[in-house]
């Protein structure tokens, strides 16, 4: 895939986002599935290295960039997850004195609330593909409750997710 192209699709997905994750559902549209240059597995992948790692979230659009063109993908990705950030900042310090206005704030809710949807959206493929046998289902379901029902930190539910799956894999019970 050309550079310059992966460069600005990547630019779409994290102009369209407005939180770590958000812009999963542009990516799987794009890479995954218009330009197949990018599998829902890779695409997993990518959020898991993210997840797992210390920083931003979006950092998972440098492991996609990686995944789609190699390391000059990567140097894409880097680049177009800093370029919003780099122009939104007169931006902000625009909208500072507007932010208690009726509709900046109908505005910014819409945004939020689109973007959950949009999330929603592109989970359920990206669990399709993850959620192979009962132990990973079980994975899933025991670490939503845990988000849902308590305020333990997210690194513990993946670290415990991470020992469970070895765990699993080691004993022979079955693992994609």
């Amino acid at each position: 895939m050309n550079i310059f192209l992966l460069y600005i699709l990547l630019l779409k997905a994290t102009i369209t986002s407005f939180a770590g994750l958000a812009s999963l559902p542009v990516v799987q549209d794009t890479l995954v599935n218009q330009y197949h240059v990018l599998t829902n597995d890779q695409l997993n992948e990518a959020v898991v290295i993210t997840r797992s790692s210390p920083g931003p979230v979006g950092l998972y659009i440098v492991s996609v960039g990686y995944f789609a063109a190699g390391l000059s993908g990567a140097v894409a990705g880097w680049l177009a997850m800093i370029t919003p950030a780099l122009l939104v900042i007169p931006l902000v310090h625009y909208a500072k004195r507007k932010i208690d206005h009726p509709r900046v704030k109908a505005i910014l809710q819409a945004v939020v609330i689109a973007s959950s949807g949009l999330l929603f959206a592109a989970a359920i493929p990206l669990a399709q593909d993850a959620l192979t046998d009962p132990v990973t289902i079980g994975i899933a379901a025991v670490s939503l409750v845990l988000m849902l029902m308590t305020e333990l930190d997210t690194f513990w539910i993946i670290l415990a997710a991470a020992m469970t799956s070895s765990a699993a894999s080691l004993s022979g019970v079955l693992l994609h």
